[in-house]
């Protein structure tokens, strides 16, 4: 049977993974009357919820007689690794675009390392029933945007198609026919090339996933780059470097037959496939015959820009929610999520409690957290941090910027530039997108943008949009002064009382109910000064003789403030940490006791 390997990259939200829903179903891959799940490519819990793609995927469909293996992508910056693995993986890429937003910072980034490794783009501008849309205006802007990247003269030459992918269907021109998905399908029969392998060499594959299976293990997936596999052979995996990593039989040979995994005998070169038995081959090793000694060369993957500390949960309260509380369980956990994720690095700390997590962004690291809380893993982590650099020519200290596009309504245009401004971002461009709205471009060093995404919601009423992406390392650019407020800090253990909540509301917002568990050293406010408060929360109403009216006891709380994951993480300071279990997101200080934690003060400013 005829192959194509095709990938569908994207900007966060603009469709890629409604476009699959499309394929399958018009290729036949589903039954008239099957129930499928909207967004079936994410199957992920994590996933549904948040709306977005997180880990990268591959279904099939056969059309004409040929096979075409799609891998679907995640959109966001933060999971850009995703991306750039898999590009090993196709022959041709799909680039979807929105009608309205046209090309945005993550379009950029992945359109970038496709033409990079020679791919030639399909273009889709998507979502042209849209009352906003301006298909031939982002035709444009995309044509733009390949040749600021450097693109050949034949990628420069793509083909483009008009669709929406909600209503399944696609064609030459933005007013139809609106029939179907077909002139997709053709266009990728008559556009991507077949893999370029070699049938008859020793069988070797990259390997570009990896996951974990209750029933077969450690699940291999990649291309094969040459030869034919089949099950219960003997292979070996080669390491990048070549060395041999180990020797197996293969256990399950897995090629991808719409949503499924199916088992089959035997695969040909240049077919995606999955492939079980392995207990240490990783992502970039090199499965193959015993007969071949080279492995086969990885694309390198950009490296992380941000880390956290990630410890042992140490609070009175370790070990009452979660049932994974041990810095060996941690630190295997932590071990196993590096191995499949090639953009995250894990390293051991001089404190054995405790390991450092690098990766691309909050958001990713934020997704490892929450994975780890819903498996019953109870740990603290710190505030996140950029890693620095240092140009190796000019001694010159460097660090992580980019790229931000905000479109923002004009009236808030002014707060936006402000606060940017006080980040050390650097304005770039601006300019009217239509309807009242302006489009704003800056250049901002990572670090400055940790913690802002919930405050340039609250000036812009919640109708501006940020999109991020990273665009490389300059010359640091000065201090950032840090949170504006300081905290309130619990001075006793137990649970909090609602009468001393209302008397401390007037020192500033609260994070917890009456009745939730407190302890010495955790946090349970915001103070509305910039200097930390220690406080009572347990404090009673002294009971007297003389009698109160009904209604000095019918106390009225103002409702806490709450804080999600990634809200947590981005508002503690350098010296707090958040304390994270199955069922509670807790801030507190690094060091609990307030005498210790003034000779901690003390020591650090002499």
């Amino acid at each position: 049977m005829n192959l194509r390997n095709v990938a569908i990259i994207a900007h966060v939200d603009h469709g890629k993974t409604t476009l699959v829903d499309a394929l399958l179903r018009q290729s036949g891959t589903f039954r008239d009357n099957q129930q499928v799940a909207e967004r079936a490519m994410d199957s992920n819990d994590l996933e549904r919820e948040r709306g977005i793609t997180i880990l990268s995927k591959c279904t099939s469909v056969v059309w004409k007689d040929t096979r075409i293996n799609i891998v679907d992508t995640p959109g966001h910056a933060d999971f850009g690794g995703e991306v750039e693995r898999i590009m090993d993986m196709v022959d041709g890429v799909v680039v979807l675009v929105d009608a309205a937003e046209g090309p945005m910072p993550q379009t950029k980034f992945v359109v970038g390392k496709a033409l990079k490794v020679g791919l030639k783009p399909i273009v889709i501008v998507n979502k042209v029933d849209r009352p906003d849309a301006r298909a031939h205006q982002v035709h444009d802007e995309v044509f733009d945007l390949f040749a600021a990247l450097d693109a050949t003269d034949a990628q420069l030459d793509f083909p483009t198609l008009f669709a929406s992918s909600r209503q399944g269907w696609a064609s030459d021109k933005p007013e139809g026919p609106r029939e179907s998905m077909a002139p997709l399908f053709d266009l990728v029969l008559k556009h991507v090339p077949p893999p370029k392998v070699d049938p008859d060499a020793p069988f070797a594959m990259l390997v570009s996933l990896l996951e974990g299976d209750q029933f077969l293990g450690r699940v291999l997936t990649g291309r094969i780059h040459s030869g034919v596999v089949r099950a219960n052979t003997t292979i070996k995996a080669l390491h990048r470097s070549g060395e041999k990593v180990e020797e197996t039989r293969i256990t399950k040979l897995l090629a991808f037959r719409g949503l499924e995994r199916v088992a089959v005998d035997e695969a040909q070169a240049g077919d995606i496939v999955a492939i079980a038995g392995f207990q240490t081959a990783t992502v970039a090793d090199t499965l193959c015959d015993l007969s071949v000694e080279q492995p086969i060369a990885a694309i390198p993957v950009d490296p992380p820009t941000l880390a956290m500390t990630f410890s042992i949960n140490n609070s009175p309260l370790a070990g009452t929610e979660g049932d994974k509380v041990t810095s060996r369980v941690i630190r295997a956990r932590l071990f196993r999520e590096a191995e499949g994720n090639v953009a995250i690095r894990v390293s051991e700390t001089a404190d054995k409690d405790s390991f450092e997590v690098a990766g691309r962004g909050e958001l990713q690291l934020g997704v490892v957290i929450e994975t780890m809380r819903r498996e019953g893993f109870e740990l603290s982590v710190g505030r996140p941090r950029v890693l620095m650099k240092t140009d190796p020519q000019t001694g010159q200290r460097l660090e992580p910027l980019e790229d931000v596009l905000v479109d923002v309504d004009e009236a808030y245009t002014g707060i936006v530039v402000e606060k940017l401004a006080q980040r050390r971002g650097e304005m770039k461009d601006m300019r009217p997108s239509g309807g009242g709205k302006t489009r704003l471009l800056f250049s901002v060093p990572s670090r400055g943008l940790i913690g802002y995404h919930g405050e340039f919601l609250t000036d812009t009423r919640g109708t501006g949009v940020m999109n991020r992406s990273f665009a490389g390392y300059g010359p640091w650019r000065g201090t950032i002064a840090g949170r504006g407020k300081g905290v309130l800090i619990s001075t006793a253990d137990g649970n909090s009382v609602t009468y001393a909540l209302w008397y401390l509301e007037e020192r500033g917002p609260m994070f917890i109910d009456p009745g939730i568990k407190v302890y010495q050293g955790m946090i349970i406010g915001e103070h509305s000064r910039d200097n930390d408060l220690e406080v009572n929360p347990l404090r009673e109403k002294h009971l007297s003789n003389v009698r109160t009216k009904a209604a000095d006891e019918a106390i009225r709380l103002t409702p806490p403030r709450r804080m999600s994951l990634e809200q947590a993480i981005a508002y503690i300071a350098d010296d707090e940490m958040v304390e994270i279990t199955p069922k509670s997101i807790r801030l507190r200080k690094a060091i609990l006791n307030p005498h210790d934690r003034k000779r901690a003060q003390r020591a650090a400013g002499e």
